[in-house]
């Protein structure tokens, strides 16, 4: 399983960034995004930002990869997926039957 993760861009010189998540910083390739400001939350796979990212939508991730931590440490990882209790988990359009 490949996982994105949700960095903050710490800085950058247009091709790549400095970016950081869970205390861990690493130089990313900036090629695919239109130099986006530090401070920009990015979504990172294999060391390269894919697509910017809203507060919102960074913090989901971060929680689900937490939660997946707190749940191979044995951990209960409810608090992590709060959204889900709430409402049904739906699959996207295009892997739904019928």
């Amino acid at each position: 399983m490949c996982l994105g993760l949700p960095m903050t861009i710490v800085e950058t010189d247009g091709v790549s960034a400095l970016c950081a998540f869970r205390g861990e910083r690493r130089r990313i390739s900036m090629l695919l995004l239109s130099n986006p400001p530090v401070g920009t939350k990015v979504l990172v796979h294999i060391d390269t930002a894919i697509r910017r990212l809203d507060e919102a939508e960074a913090r989901l991730i971060a929680d689900a990869i937490e939660g997946l931590t707190a749940v191979l440490g044995g951990e209960d990882c409810d608090r992590f997926f709060a959204d889900l209790i709430e409402r049904e988990p739906q699959l996207p359009e295009h892997l739904r039957l019928g």
